[in-house]
C-alpha cells in the first residue's frame, strides 16, 4: 500500500500513523438469515478496504477516499449529525454509535481505498469496521472483537438504515484463512472450523456483475420485514404469545409450527420462512461437509442455498441469476451463490484453481453474450480467503 501512504503523504504533509486493512467477506451458506438469528457459514479474502490514518488533537475528522469523489469533514466531539446521504455517512455512523458508549476527544485524517468494484460483499460493513477501529484506536479505546462486531452492525442499522444481522461485520472481524467461520447469530458462538487435510486446494472467484446496488433502497429490508410478518403468523395462528413485531425472529418460531401453519399464512411469508429453515439445514450439512473435506458436497449445498434465495427468498436480479447459472454449467466450480442481498452486485464460487482460466473464459464469454452492455464493468476477481479485520505495518 505505498500508493495509498504516499497519498496521504501528499494530502496531509505527513505520513499516516496507522494502517487498517478490513477484508471483504463471503457467505457460501447461511444467506438472508442473520437478521432472523440463524446459522451462517463465511470467509473474509484478501481483498477489501485499506484505512492510513493519523489521530487528530483538535477533533476533526478528515476524509479522503481514493474510490469515492468529495472530502468529508465533520468534528468527532459535536453532536451526531443527520446523514448526509455519501460515502462520509459511514463514518459519521461509526462516530454515532461510538458515542453512545465512549466520550471521543480525538478525530482521525484518513486515506480509504476500496479493491475491488462496490456489491455484494458487504464493502460498507468493512468500511464501517475500519472506522470504529480507527477512531477507537485515536482515542485510546480498547474493543473486544465481539464489541467491534456490535459497534459496526449498530451504526449500520440504526445510523445507516439497513436492518441487518451481524453475519457481514462477524465474517470481517472473525475470520481466519486457516478455515471457515461458523457463527450462530442468535447465541452469538462461534468457532473456526480448520480445513480437513484431505480437501482438494481452492480459491474464490469473485464475479461482479457489473451494477452496482444500494441495500438500503433495495428489497432488503422489506425482505427482514417479511421474514417477521412470518413469525408472526405462526405464532398468531398457534395462539403464542406475541412480542414487538422488532422482536420476533424466525428462530423463536420451532420447523413443527411452521409445518402446521404454512398453508394458512399468506404464500409470500411462508416461501420466506421455507428459505430459512432449509437454508438452518444446509448450514448443519455444510457443518459436517467442512469437517471432513466434502467440497464438493459443500459446493452442492452452497448452489442449493441459490436456488432458495431466487425461489424462496425471491432474490436476484436477471444479471446475477445468469452468473449463476452459468457457473452451474461450468466445470471446476464447487458451488456458489449471489453475494450480499443478491439483488445486484455480484456472485461468488469455490473454484478448483487448476480450472482457473478455462472458467473465467467461459463465464465472461456465456455473460457478455447475454448481457454485451457490461462489457467495460464486468469482471471476475480470484481470490484467497484471509485472516480478519486489523493494523498492518505503515511502513
Amino acid at each position: 500500500m505505498d500508493s495509498l501512504k504516499n497519498y496521504f503523504l501528499e494530502r496531509f504533509g505527513e505520513e499516516p500513523k496507522y494502517h487498517i486493512f478490513s477484508p471483504y467477506r463471503v457467505c457460501p451458506l447461511g444467506a438472508h438469515v442473520d437478521h432472523q438469528h440463524g446459522l451462517v457459514m463465511g470467509f473474509a479474502f484478501d481483498k477489501g478496504v485499506d484505512l492510513c490514518f493519523s489521530p487528530t488533537e483538535d477533533g476533526e475528522v478528515e476524509l479522503v477516499s481514493r474510490s469515492f469523489e468529495g472530502d468529508i469533514r465533520f468534528n468527532i466531539q459535536a453532536p451526531v449529525q443527520v446523514r448526509n446521504y455519501n460515502w462520509g455517512d459511514y463514518a459519521r455512523g461509526a462516530k454515532f454509535a461510538l458515542r453512545k458508549r465512549f466520550e471521543l476527544k480525538y478525530g482521525i485524517r484518513g486515506v480509504l481505498q476500496g479493491s475491488l468494484p462496490v456489491g455484494g460483499l458487504s464493502s460498507s460493513a468493512a468500511v464501517l469496521v475500519a472506522y470504529v477501529m480507527a477512531m477507537a484506536k485515536a482515542n485510546n479505546i480498547s474493543l473486544t472483537k465481539m464489541e467491534v462486531i456490535k459497534i459496526a452492525s449498530e451504526a449500520e442499522r440504526e445510523y445507516i438504515g439497513l436492518n441487518n444481522g451481524i453475519l457481514d461485520q462477524s465474517c470481517i472481524v472473525l475470520s481466519d484463512k486457516e478455515g471457515i467461520l461458523f457463527l450462530d447469530t442468535d447465541s452469538e458462538q462461534y468457532r473456526i472450523i480448520r480445513r480437513n487435510p484431505k480437501m482438494p486446494p481452492f480459491e474464490l472467484a469473485i464475479i461482479f456483475s457489473g451494477l452496482t446496488r444500494s441495500l438500503v433502497s433495495s428489497d432488503y429490508n422489506l425482505r427482514v420485514n417479511e421474514c417477521k410478518a412470518a413469525a408472526w403468523n405462526m405464532l398468531a395462528y398457534e395462539d403464542q404469545p406475541l412480542k414487538k413485531l422488532e422482536k420476533t425472529f424466525l428462530r423463536d418460531v420451532p420447523k413443527e409450527i411452521y409445518e402446521r401453519t404454512r398453508e394458512r399464512m399468506p404464500a409470500r411469508f411462508a416461501r420466506r420462512a421455507e428459505h430459512f429453515y432449509t437454508e438452518y439445514r444446509r448450514v448443519r450439512k455444510g457443518v459436517t461437509a467442512w469437517e471432513s473435506g466434502n467440497l464438493a458436497l459443500f459446493g452442492k449445498l452452497s448452489f442449493e442455498s441459490c436456488e432458495s434465495s431466487i425461489h424462496n427468498y425471491e432474490c436476484g436480479s436477471p444479471e446475477l441469476i445468469a452468473i449463476y447459472e452459468l457457473m452451474r454449467q461450468t466445470e471446476g466450480v464447487y458451488g456458489g451463490r449471489f453475494s450480499g442481498a443478491g439483488f445486484k452486485g455480484a456472485c461468488i464460487a469455490l473454484i478448483d484453481p487448476s480450472k482457473r482460466e478455462a472458467i473465467r473464459e467461459k463465464i465472461t464469454r456465456g455473460y457478455l453474450e447475454q448481457f454485451p452492455e457490461y462489457e467495460g464493468t464486468f469482471s471476475i476477481s480470484f481470490c484467497q480467503v484471509d485472516d480478519g479485520a486489523r493494523f498492518v505495518d505503515c511502513e
